[in-house]
């Protein structure tokens, strides 16, 4: 497997969600190599064996490189294309990592890249070396078949493919509509639709997913697959007494960018604090929008009852979950969306926009259009004045998380591993 984060090192579902589901393919059987442009050594290695590829030597002098390194290009870009982390916040992220120097040892023949593994401005020129070093993975390691998360692996995942001659499976968690509507990058898109033409299958964590597949990347319903993610399990009872605060917490946690629409979460704030005062909004990230909904929330004068932390991981989520009282995700377009099973999981009732994946597998969350405020402001009031329908939401919405395993996620991903190696 190809990916670009790892647990702990994450920024958003991706990394999450490979862990989960590498996790139960290998309490299945199955035996997991999982390569990442950049390894800090504090990965977990219960799900897979860690590969970094900062550590593996390119050796030139084999023909196989002769095509790949004539044709190669490294481009510069700006940070608009940065997939999983806006501009804002990016330096906050890349800061609380190891640092170290980026460039190229040379060593005769041999090239030895130092993969910085951020979402920056040299991002596809990492995307461009990460394939030179799949090409040196792919003919010294065993392994039956080749997959790859999300358009910055692809190019590896290809490389891969035509040195082994093993079967491709690209796994699609968000294209460049999710992230950028329809301004998308046209470098972004191009890569896309170079790995969804070039797999053997293509993976959707959603239906909502695979029809964007199918209609905006002309890719043959036959050869795409939906496979829902999992949900991960975690320990909140221990932090639940922690709240010190008597008004009502309502919370939104993702990336503050257009793909998750943090703006019609502050105008539906605004409506319900016209009712009730007695309620604090969380907005928790950071990303190229979090100037623009300080501007907003200071505009619409609820700066008072309006709070952003930043962005957030690891126990700092689960913290952030036993605080609150509502968890709101209104996104755009929503590949999937693991967060709400997260709150879920912590007791915590759940609205989301009807443009998401994750709703077509949940029954007990409200689910609203993104762009109707006014839908999404009832249902945040709803849930804080009516105790017996929030405890409705609570108990039922526990159970069905708890259905939602990645086991399942896993066995569906074996199945179709073993039929395209008959």
């Amino acid at each position: 497997m190809f990916g670009w984060e790892y647990p702990p090192h994450i920024t958003g579902g991706l990394g999450t969600a490979c862990f989960g589901l590498t996790k139960a393919m290998v309490s299945q059987g199955d035996q997991v190599i999982f390569i990442v442009p950049k390894a800090y050594g504090d990965e977990s290695t219960e799900a897979a064996r860690i590969v970094n590829a900062s550590d593996i030597i390119v050796d030139f002098s084999k023909e196989v490189y002769n095509e790949y390194w004539k044709n190669l290009s490294y481009i510069e870009v700006n940070s608009q294309i940065i997939p999983y982390v806006g501009v804002d916040d990016f330096y906050n992220v890349i800061n609380n990592r190891i640092k170290q120097y980026e460039g190229i040892k040379k060593i005769e023949h041999q090239r030895k890249y130092e993969f910085s593994g951020k979402y920056g401005p040299s991002l596809l020129e990492e995307v461009e070396r990460y394939a030179m070093v799949a090409a040196e993975i792919a003919q010294n390691y065993e392994y039956e078949i080749i997959h790859a998360h999300d358009w910055l692996t692809y190019k590896a995942g290809i490389v891969a493919k035509k040195i082994s001659g093993k079967k491709l499976v690209i796994h699609v968690h968000a294209t460049e509509f999710d992230r950028s509507g329809e301004n998308i990058n046209k470098a972004v898109y191009d890569i896309e639709r170079f790995g969804m033409d070039n797999a053997d299958h293509i993976v959707c964590v959603s239906d909502f997913t695979r029809n964007i597949v199918i209609t905006r990347y002309g890719q043959d319903p036959e050869k795409v697959t939906t496979i829902y993610n999992g949900a991960n399990s975690m320990s909140v009872q221990e932090i639940q007494n922690q709240k010190t605060v008597k008004e009502k917490v309502v919370t939104f946690l993702g990336r503050v960018t257009f793909q998750k629409g943090p703006d019609y979460f502050v105008e539906a704030a605004t409506k319900v604090l016209q009712y009730d005062k007695n309620v604090r909004f969380v907005m928790a990230g950071s990303g190229d929008m979090l100037n623009r909904m300080v501007a907003l929330v200071a505009k619409n004068r609820i700066s008072q009852n309006f709070h952003f932390t930043g962005f957030l991981k690891g126990e700092d989520v689960n913290k952030m979950f036993a605080l609150s009282d509502v968890y709101v995700m209104p996104s755009v377009s929503e590949p999937f969306g693991i967060s709400p099973l997260e709150a879920m999981n912590a007791n915590v009732p759940v609205i989301i926009s009807k443009q998401s994946g994750v709703s077509e597998v949940l029954k007990y969350a409200i689910k609203v259009d993104f762009w109707d405020i006014d839908a999404m402001a009832n249902a945040i009031y709803s849930l804080l004045h009516y105790p017996a329908l929030s405890k409705m939401f609570i108990k039922n919405g526990k159970k069905e998380v708890e259905s939602i395993r990645w086991d399942d996620s896993a066995q569906k991903l074996r199945n179709l591993y073993y039929k395209l190696l008959r």
